[in-house]
């Protein structure tokens, strides 16, 4: 599993700072709140830190965003490794000329969008966001990055429920969360 072990104790005050919601957005859903993290300087700072240790030597230079909590994530990380930020949005959000990626969902379809030009091939991309469920989100912003040429190093999110089996949709292209939600 490419997930952090619970040895470092930064991984705690990450997981216990995540708001756990029930029922919301519907009955039945444990919404993972990551913006209960955000009001923590220092495990938010962790939370960035450990993404930064892991991808500072890989020579990425794209760090893909996936709207909207991939956009809280991504930045900071592009910035530390010395990697451009490119957002990629929900259907109509940039102006200018887009590239497009449908992608399904268990109660119908969404779309991702990047500019045309924001990334080179054989650049070599990370895709951020904050959870991975089903994986419908992540493979489709690998397909856009990987239909103008980037290589897909990686893709990384802050929690996991793996329950829902959203890795085994990845193909076997990596994957490195920070902490698993066990109880969805």
């Amino acid at each position: 599993m490419s997930s952090q072990t619970d040895q470092d104790p930064r991984l705690h005050a990450i997981k216990t700072n995540i708001r756990v919601v029930p029922n919301f957005p519907k009955p039945g859903i444990m919404f993972q709140d990551i913006t209960t993290l955000l009001l923590d300087p220092k495990a938010f700072k962790d939370t960035i830190d450990l993404f930064v240790e892991r991808y500072k030597a890989k020579n990425i230079s794209v760090v893909a965003g996936i709207e909207a909590r991939g956009f809280i994530f991504g930045p900071p990380i592009a910035l530390a490794i010395g990697a451009k930020f490119v957002p990629l949005r929900k259907p109509k959000k940039l102006p200018g000329k887009v590239i497009s990626q449908e992608y399904t969902l268990e109660y119908g379809s969404d779309c991702l969008e990047m500019h045309v030009g924001a990334v080179e091939p054989g650049e070599r991309a990370l895709v951020v966001d904050d959870l991975i469920a089903t994986g419908g989100t992540l493979c489709a912003a690998m397909d856009l990055l990987e239909r103008v040429g980037a290589e897909v190093v990686e893709c990384a999110c802050v929690i996991e429920l793996p329950e829902l089996k959203g890795r085994e949709r990845l193909n076997g292209k990596p994957l490195y969360v920070l902490v698993e939600y066990l109880e969805i």
